[in-house]
């Protein structure tokens, strides 16, 4: 019988040698990552910081539907102003952090244009930010009118992992663009976190985009993707090969990711990987393991998809 009387006071765990050897290991990493002095305190972006900010930007974009429950359409401006004005401090203090991390090492970025150009930045993605509303209503229409299942598109914007992916990758493409990938990689996992759903915000995808069901998606960094385009459940967009350098490690920023054209139908399962092209109109059956072009308003099933790799072969 276990003494549950035990005097937490008597308890030992050897925390001097604990402490110690975790700090041994951070060295060795430190001097690894060429990092072994790092003045100041830390000077990476906030994952929570940021899970707020998002949470108030859904709330700017639609106010009456993911801002306050007591908010009432008169108050509705104010709101979106007050929220913004907070908002947008908080992820300029942000982008200042990736910002001054990546210059750490580069005697040409001074403080001052650190500043100027993170301000920049915060200014051209508010100004971006109605471009953005348009993409989600776009977004948020495709799933109403492509699922028999919706009611209204208050459902959809309020129950639908796709649609939440879908507000948290058009926020985190722009920042992507804007030249802040580490804000916009945490903005996407923010997502990938509470969806199941995996969009790189460095992926480029066209309006009327639907992400039906959504666990297990995965599109990656350069897909490119169209208009009208509809995806299941454990679709992958993926890459088939990495180049590599003199080293053998991957050479980074290349394209690899499927180009995917308008009005595409990718079923639930399937893989389509490497830079190749979904042509318009085309479909691809569930399951199905995709590595070359697929033309204009075809159709691609299992049994078919494995009859050309056959030919393929011989």
């Amino acid at each position: 019988m276990s003494d549950l009387s035990l005097d937490p006071r008597a308890a030992s765990f050897d925390l001097q040698h604990v402490v110690s050897e975790l700090a041994a290991v951070r060295q060795r990493w430190r001097e690894s990552q060429q990092r072994s002095t790092e003045p100041g305190g830390r000077e990476l972006p906030s994952r929570e910081a940021l899970s707020d900010i998002v949470k108030g930007l859904r709330g700017a974009l639609f106010p009456m539907r993911l801002g306050p429950s007591d908010l009432r359409q008169e108050s509705e401006d104010f709101y979106v102003g007050h929220t913004l004005d907070s908002v947008l401090h908080g992820l300029l203090h942000q982008v200042r952090l990736e910002l001054s991390y990546a210059a750490r090492h580069d005697a040409s970025h001074t403080e001052a244009t650190v500043d100027a150009q993170a301000l920049q930045i915060v200014r051209d993605f508010s100004h971006a930010l109605p471009h953005i509303r348009e993409l989600l209503d776009s977004d948020v229409t495709a799933a109403f009118e492509g699922d028999p299942a919706a009611r209204s598109v208050d459902e959809v914007l309020l129950c639908y992992p796709g649609i939440e992916a879908m507000i948290h990758h058009r926020l985190a493409h722009r920042l992507y663009a804007l030249g802040v990938p580490l804000l916009a990689r945490l903005v996407a996992e923010l997502a990938h976190a509470q969806t199941g759903i995996d969009i790189h915000p460095g992926a480029t995808i066209g309006p009327g985009f639907f992400i039906d069901h959504g666990t297990g998606v995965v599109i990656g960094e350069t897909a490119v993707i169209g208009q009208r385009v509809r995806v299941y459940q454990a679709v992958t967009l993926g890459a088939k090969s990495f180049p590599t350098d003199a080293d053998g490690h991957p050479v980074k920023g290349l394209p690899r990711h499927p180009h995917v054209q308008d009005d595409v139908v990718i079923y639930a399962g399937a893989t389509v990987l490497g830079r190749v092209t979904i042509g318009k109109g085309a479909s691809i059956g569930g399951n199905v393991w995709v590595t070359h072009d697929v033309a204009p308003g075809a159709q691609v099933t299992q049994a078919r998809s494995q009859r050309d790799e056959t030919v393929a072969l011989i």
